[in-house]
């Protein structure tokens, strides 16, 4: 079966009318205690979770995706996400649906997995284990004893899946904190080793968090962290995505740690931001928000009759993007960075820069 083709929303660089990024916040539950956790530290709507049922209503006003995202908690204790997945597979037809995961339950996480590549035919799947550094201080960071050899074994019950399904990809994310700002070479060095990752990419703690401490990252130590991804992904020794357009989303990789580390050291925003337009969160409760800034809410589909465009179109969302587009907040959240560089035509003479000095060939 053909799969869907990103192609379709080129259209985008051009005319940013409509949401083509959708991540979707699916559960607060979680089995890992990390201390960096911005989910952690964000103020929970009043009701229920979304059901299936309820996720059905709204998705139709979703329109086509290029990116799904699940977010947390962790999303793989939502035991109907594959029937989820099945309903915006339906009606948005993304295509990627990336499953962000702590890797704690190793059969629970390639059970996902499978149930991912089952109810979205035509889409790639990643899926994206933490490893957050050696053995001891990943464990101590997700606060679960043996996360880090959890983690592995889940690497290698995927890594059997995606040997059977080109569809599947596995990456490893590694947050960067206070705490392991100066481990991040072990870390890169560890997963280099690793069989079946796809990909490897770095997240920078943000956002409101359990210990404010660990969110003391140096900006020097961030680029540092950020020109060693780079080097390895010029020198081919760092494997990337199998999918079409993965060397271009290899290139926007090492563009964006750069732009994010300019945006650290000025505290202030570097390029136009699309929240909101291109990019909305949906969080468990049908709270809706243009990024990862909980303060910027938009409204809760609940109550617009579970119509997503209704709610953007409401009086206090308009206000939110009109603040967006005064340029009233920064941040340097990675998922909407990407699409501030790839649907901006303004950064592609850098990007064109870096998918040059990319090999053609991809190690994975």
């Amino acid at each position: 079966m053909m799969r869907h083709s990103p192609l379709r929303h080129a259209g985008a660089l051009l005319w940013k009318r409509r949401p083509l990024h959708l991540t979707f916040f699916v559960t607060r539950r979680c089995d890992a205690r990390c201390d960096f956790c911005f989910s952690r530290g964000r103020t929970a709507a009043d009701g229920p979770e979304l059901s299936a049922a309820e996720i059905a209503r709204l998705a139709p006003s979703v329109g086509p995706l290029l990116w799904l995202s699940y977010s947390g908690g962790e999303p793989t204790l939502r035991e109907d996400l594959p029937e989820i997945t099945g309903i915006f597979a339906r009606h948005c037809r993304p295509v990627i649906v990336l499953l962000s995961t702590n890797g704690l339950d190793p059969q629970r996480t390639a059970n996902a997995a499978a149930g991912l590549l089952e109810a979205a035919p035509r889409s790639t799947i990643v899926v994206k284990l933490s490893l957050d550094g050696p053995p001891e201080l990943h464990d101590r960071l997700r606060g679960v004893p043996g996360a880090h050899a959890r983690v592995l074994e889940s690497l290698g019950l995927l890594r059997e899946l995606a040997a059977h399904e080109p569809r599947l990809e596995v990456g490893i994310n590694t947050v960067m904190c206070a705490a392991n700002q100066e481990t991040t070479a072990e870390v890169f060095a560890e997963v280099s080793h690793l069989d079946g990752v796809n990909t490897h990419t770095l997240s920078l703690v943000r956002g409101t968090i359990p210990d404010p401490a660990l969110g003391a990252v140096d900006p020097a130590r961030y680029l540092a962290a950020a020109e060693a991804l780079a080097r390895a992904l010029q020198q081919g020794s760092q494997p990337r995505y199998r999918f079409l357009g993965a060397r271009l989303k290899a290139a926007q990789d090492v563009l964006q740690r750069r732009i994010i580390a300019e945006t650290l050291r000025r505290q202030g925003r570097v390029i136009p931001c699309h929240a909101g337009r291109l990019n909305l969160v949906l969080d468990e409760r049908g709270e809706l928000y243009p990024c990862e800034d909980f303060s910027l809410r938009l409204g809760n589909v609940r109550d617009h009759d579970f119509n997503v465009q209704a709610t953007t179109r409401s009086l206090q969302a308009r206000a939110v993007l009109a603040s967006i587009a005064r340029g009233d907040c920064w941040c340097t959240h990675e998922c909407y960075m990407m699409t501030n560089i790839l649907f901006s035509l303004r950064c592609y003479p850098a990007l064109l820069a870096e998918y040059l000095r990319l090999p053609r060939r991809n190690r994975g």
